[in-house]
């Protein structure tokens, strides 16, 4: 699970319709979600979490404890650099290249997140999961928790 979906899972109600409609989704897919997945979130995911308002990070780090903790794999650093200079992912956002590489590393078959911009859009979904496969790893499902409800748990 990346930080998006606990930072939409912990988050007040919003007024903005699209971001209200993914924290509800969020929260169908938690309900349904933990009988059916092992859920999990790294070191790195607490780290994201825990900065910004106190009360908010409170909200975020009491969801992440009910989380099993992946252990932080030794190479992602070098996998994530790898992401970056491909043009994989902008060399702006190393977080994001460090999610990828500790659940592809790891062998988790999701990543759970709503960053469009960076892991689920179309184009860089496909991008991503031709070059991890092509590098020899089995690729993450990058998706949405509505996807997920969508595909697995509807």
């Amino acid at each position: 699970m990346e930080t998006s979906v606990i930072s939409y899972l912990a988050a007040r109600p919003s007024r903005n319709a699209v971001t209200a409609f993914r924290q509800e989704q969020t929260r169908r897919w938690w309900e349904k979600a933990a009988g059916v997945f092992v859920l999990e979130a790294s070191e790195l995911v607490r780290l994201e979490i825990a900065s910004g308002d106190a009360i908010a990070a409170r909200r975020r780090l009491d969801v992440f404890l009910s989380l099993s903790v992946l252990p932080l794999h030794d190479n992602i650093s070098e996998f994530g650099k790898r992401l970056m200079s491909e043009g994989l992912v902008p060399r702006s956002e190393p977080e994001d290249a460090s999610h990828i590489a500790q659940a592809t590393l790891t062998g988790a078959d999701y990543i759970a997140t709503w960053n469009f911009a960076h892991l689920v859009g179309p184009q860089t979904k496909y991008r991503l999961v031709q070059s991890i496969e092509r590098w020899g790893y089995k690729a993450p499902l990058l998706a949405t928790p509505e996807e997920i409800l969508e595909g697995v748990l509807s």
